[in-house]
């Protein structure tokens, strides 16, 4: 099931890669691009701009070199001299004008003036002239009057009828300096030219009437179109109005645009607007088509990593589950069987890692196997954690010794096979009842036993386990003298002398031999104790001291023996017979 986990985790890893990789390059280059065609339609806006300024520019100038020759003409002077009839003096006009723009291309609606010395309209080309702005020519005499230039003149933008004209006024004079009247000259900015301006930039422009009112005049957009921008202007508050002069998106019929629009200065004081758009989303076309073949490349991507990470994911999961099988093997204490191929150089390394774990393993089952025969498992477990360095520590304990007695005839006469087969039996049979009290079996010595409780695992109980022990040693001899009468051999007694007493419990020893053992005056006399098990006297063969009745907390059945001096000591000791567990 991990191995399973593992394969799906791998999979989804380096999916997971390629979708976070393919998705953020995606972004990336999409962003970008789209940035790029808004730079782009940006520049393309601002070099509008420079375009429509361009062409007025240029047409103020043809108009100006117009103006001049038909200021200059000796025959509309006479006429202007002559008669003031409106009729006429527009008759002349129009004449002269086509003199001038014979040839040339009149696509453009012009329209002159005449105007008298105080910049009244007093007649003009194109019919009836009441509809001519005449407060725009009075501004632009009583402008041209205070010009130095030579001629005297005035130009600008100015708002007639609400569409958007340029206008401009030069004096006629008959002769120098005396001026008999003005001659204004007028080209609306109407549709001729911003298909112009279109043509020469993929713009669409829009002229907005003077005033505010929002309302467009002229445009290169589709009528649909107009109505949605006129729409849009017209909701503009006053926080939208500085957005003039800066590129904007404005949604026309459902597509975005790019606009910017440009104030134009009237000369009369007030302003109107030319709105320049490109379509965005036209713009984006190629865009988002880049962006579906990124998406098709990212799936198809998507496709083959999930092919080559499956296949890689069986390529890592199969010797790694091989790996975790022998694992399982060894777990059952099998060190002996070898792992199979595992292909590449990577795993191979791995599994021979793992076939000398296995066999470190097998030696330290080994080792265990034989330091849990030679020691009891609670020093072999004290021996592995806490090491083999020499030393101990001042602990309270409790110490047994047993001996056999008897054995020493028995064996006169036997062959050694026997003698042991003998002792072993009756050793296995003792320390069975002294591990069954959790004591810990310090050393044979020949027949005899040394045995601690309470070290080197602390027992609060280690006296009532102890006294335990040799009662237990009692009825297991008793029932081994029952089975050695069957087959014919001589029964065997022993002695135990129990003692409990605080003694130094550690590795004794050289740094090259040590045994755990416990050191003390104690020891000596519990394995006192035991001598004096063979005093007829005494009718026992379980004898413990004063203390270790203090230091047990159950009751015992026991006979007080009085005090004994102890050899090697020099003070006496109380002694108590064990006779049983008191009721």
């Amino acid at each position: 099931m991990a191995l399973r986990r593992f394969r799906s985790r791998l999979l989804v890893l380096i999916v997971g890669l390629l979708v976070c990789v393919q998705t953020v390059t995606s972004f990336v280059v999409s962003q970008t691009a789209r940035g790029v065609v808004r730079g782009q339609l940006q520049q393309e806006l601002l070099a509008g701009v420079e375009s429509f300024d361009r062409h007025v520019a240029d047409r103020m100038g043809e108009l100006a070199d117009k103006a001049r020759l038909l200021a200059g003409d000796y025959a509309l002077r006479e006429t202007l001299l002559e008669t003031d009839d409106p009729g006429t003096l527009a008759s002349a006009l129009d004449n002269l004008q086509r003199r001038i723009d014979a040839g040339r291309d009149r696509v453009r609606t012009q329209r002159i003036v005449l105007l008298d010395t105080d910049g009244a309209v007093i007649a003009g080309t194109g019919g009836d002239v009441s509809d001519v702005a005449a407060e725009v020519f009075h501004g632009l005499v009583l402008e041209a009057e205070e010009s130095i230039e030579d001629p005297p003149s005035a130009a600008g933008l100015a708002s007639v009828n609400g569409v958007v004209q340029g206008v401009l006024v030069l004096p006629i004079f008959a002769p120098r300096p005396v001026v008999v009247g003005w001659l204004g000259y007028s080209f609306p900015l109407d549709g001729a030219l911003a298909q112009q301006i279109k043509a020469g930039s993929s713009l669409d422009v829009s002229f907005l009437e003077a005033g505010g009112t929002g309302r467009v005049s002229v445009s290169t957009l589709s009528m649909a179109r107009v109505d949605a921008l006129t729409e849009a202007l017209s909701v503009r508050d006053g926080a939208d109005a500085s957005e003039i002069g800066r590129v904007r998106t404005m949604r026309l019929e459902g597509k975005r645009f790019l606009g910017l629009e440009k104030a134009l200065a009237l000369v009369d004081g007030t302003e109107a607007q030319v709105v320049f758009q490109r379509s965005l989303d036209d713009a984006l076309a190629p865009v988002r088509r880049l962006e579906g073949l990124l998406v098709a490349t990212t799936l198809g991507g998507l496709v083959l990593a999930s092919l080559v990470a499956m296949r890689l994911a069986r390529e890592v999961s199969a010797p790694l589950q091989r790996l975790a099988a022998h694992t399982r093997v060894i777990a059952r204490g099998d060190y002996g069987t070898s792992i199979q191929a595992m292909g590449t150089e990577e795993f191979e390394q791995l599994a021979g890692a793992l076939e000398r774990m296995s066999a470190g393993l097998a030696e330290r089952d080994r080792v265990r196997d034989l330091l849990d025969k030679n020691v009891s498992p609670e020093v072999a477990a004290w021996l592995m954690r806490d090491g083999a360095a020499l030393g101990g520590e001042e602990r309270e304990v409790t110490i047994l010794f047993s001996d056999l007695r008897g054995f020493s005839s028995f064996c006169e006469g036997r062959v050694p096979a026997e003698v042991v087969g003998m002792l072993n039996r009756y050793l296995g049979r003792m320390s069975a009842a002294i591990e069954a009290e959790g004591g810990v079996i310090d050393k044979f010595i020949g027949d005899a036993i040394m045995a601690v409780f309470g070290a080197p695992v602390g027992q609060a109980d280690a006296a009532d386990r102890a006294l335990r022990a040799a009662l237990g040693m009692r009825a297991a001899l008793e029932e081994l003298n029952r089975e050695f009468a069957q087959e014919g051999r001589p029964a065997f007694g022993f002695g135990v002398g129990v003692n409990t007493a605080r003694v130094i419990a550690g590795n004794i020893g050289s740094p090259r031999r040590l045994n755990y053992s416990v050191i003390g005056d104690g020891v000596n006399v519990a394995a006192r104790l035991q001598s004096l098990t063979r005093r007829d006297d005494f009718a026992t063969d379980i004898l413990t001291s004063a203390t270790t009745l203090a230091a047990a907390r159950a009751t015992f059945s026991t006979r007080a023996l009085g005090t004994v001096e102890v050899k090697g000591r020099t003070g006496l000791v109380e002694v108590f017979a064990i006779d049983g567990v008191g009721s």
